[in-house]
């Protein structure tokens, strides 16, 4: 085990305790990290969603058994989010990546701004969403992909602010995740070798799976829209550095 083995233990532990906190933004945070110290776009989004085929699949078991699942708006967002997510994963692994870096740094960049926005954004008038939701999991499905993440940041903040119940609208989207992980993870399994990136899978494994059991006493003790606010600020700023190192090389 050496440093950048360590560091990427410390990157998926804190971003497991990111999402635990918020229900969102495990992928966008580590992407964020894993492409401003020069990892390749596809092979930086296959990592992070290797290792969060086991903590969706956690998080999604999780919420069933705690009864946070609307089945309708499950059902609704699986498929069309997995058929987003294959196509957006098959794109990312048959395109340059240095041609893709700044694209995919402007929309992590986006993304910084999205979490920004709910945070400040206090007010929720609650009403059931029932239109236009597999068109929103294949725009979800798609992006997380080219992304190496954003499926919680564009599903659960688009139907949160549209009105949906937050409680429902974070367990369906948690337990429709893990179908639209593993269905990139297939694809990437078959298009790219995975030899020399194991100690990031690993890495953001270990230390998701060593954060999720903390991530609950963090979401108790800390008060979630400061650490919304630190949470968009730091992917903005790495998204920026990203975009310029990428364009002024």
């Amino acid at each position: 085990m050496d440093f950048n083995f360590l560091t990427f233990v410390l990157v998926g532990f804190i971003a497991q305790l990111i999402d635990g906190a918020l229900g969102m933004a495990y992928g966008v945070s580590s992407n964020t990290f894993l492409l401003s110290i020069g990892i390749p776009p596809a092979a930086a989004s296959a990592s992070v969603h290797m290792a969060e085929v086991v903590t969706t699949a956690i998080s999604g078991f999780s919420h069933w058994r705690l009864g946070n699942l609307d089945r309708r708006l499950v059902f609704n967002l699986l498929i069309p989010g997995a058929a987003g997510a294959i196509v957006g994963a098959y794109i990312l692994t048959n395109l340059p990546g240095d041609a893709l870096k700044p694209f995919i740094a402007a929309y992590l960049l986006i993304m910084g701004v999205v979490i920004l926005f709910k945070a400040l954004n206090g007010k929720h008038k609650e009403r059931r969403v029932t239109s236009h939701l597999s068109t929103l999991g294949v725009i979800g499905g798609f992006f997380d992909a080219i992304g190496g993440g954003g499926w919680g940041p564009i599903v659960t903040s688009t139907l949160v602010a549209r009105g949906n119940n937050p409680r429902k609208t974070i367990g369906s989207v948690n337990f429709a995740e893990f179908f639209v992980t593993f269905s990139q993870s297939v694809v990437f399994v078959f298009t790219l070798s995975f030899g020399e990136y194991w100690k990031i899978i690993l890495g953001l494994l270990i230390g998701g799976a060593v954060a999720a059991p903390l991530a609950a006493f963090v979401t108790r003790r800390l008060p979630v829209r400061y650490l919304m606010l630190s949470v968009g600020v730091l992917i903005i700023a790495l998204s920026i550095r990203t975009i310029y190192l990428t364009l002024a090389g």
